[in-house]
């Protein structure tokens, strides 16, 4: 069984205690359909080491790889799609640190019994997309470590091996979204700038969740999957 407490310090400074395997996979399975999608999104507020989000990733892996490991070039794109969906924040480095390097970990480990020796700007890129979406910080006070607004990108393979970012605070997309036939607030230019959330926040409607959600703070160029590393 893997251990559920580092330390009794942490315990009591920190209320850090990993959920277990058993009740990991028990929370997942009521959601296991969307486990098994390799493009759906989960956040996991305080992921810890990444009990959570290293079982999504395995089991959203092995759908890759169900579909898609007689060509490697396809493997490795939707390989690439399945990390890009998964986002943590935990209030403490070494956890966020430990658990980039967990995931890190189970992708290559994958990739090499799918497709034996894959490719180095694939693996350099699932490297840059978990520094990006696994990050140390508060989700109470929706801040990072360095007490700035925490911001996560979006990624979206568009046509072929290309991907489009955008960038999005997390408090705007937990405040802000909406329902299709909601009314959206009227009020939205009136709201002082708090420091999390835009004063004037553009709305616009996702069709994957079928709701409107805030608009991105930064949009990037289409670029290859293997090539997001070169983003700023």
């Amino acid at each position: 069984m893997a251990q559920q407490v580092k330390s009794r310090k942490r315990v009591q400074e920190h209320g850090e205690v990993f959920t277990n395997e058993r009740e990991v996979n028990a929370m997942l399975d009521m959601v296991k359909q969307e486990t098994e999608r390799i493009e759906s999104r989960f956040l996991e507020p305080a992921c810890g080491n990444g009990n959570f989000l290293a079982e999504v990733l395995r089991r959203k892996l092995t759908v890759v790889a169900r579909q898609y490991k007689k060509s490697p070039d396809d493997y490795m794109r939707y390989a690439f799609v399945a990390v890009s969906s998964l986002y943590g924040v935990d209030i403490l480095e070494d956890n966020a640190e430990e658990c980039r390097e967990r995931l890190y970990g189970i992708v290559e480990a994958e990739a090499m019994r799918a497709v034996k020796k894959p490719d180095a700007p694939f693996l350099e890129a699932i490297r840059y997309l978990l520094h990006k979406n696994i990050l140390c910080g508060d989700a109470l006070t929706l801040k990072d470590s360095n007490g700035d607004p925490i911001t996560f990108a979006e990624w979206s393979l568009v046509t072929g091996d290309k991907v489009k970012r955008r960038d999005f605070l997390l408090s705007e997309l937990l405040d802000g979204n909406t329902d299709k036939g909601e009314t959206l607030s009227l009020f939205a230019d009136e709201q002082p700038d708090t420091g999390n959330v835009r004063a004037h926040t553009d709305w616009e409607y996702d069709a994957e969740i079928d709701a409107y959600i805030p608009s991105a703070i930064q949009e990037y160029p289409l670029t290859n999957y293997w090539e997001v590393q070169r983003y700023a």
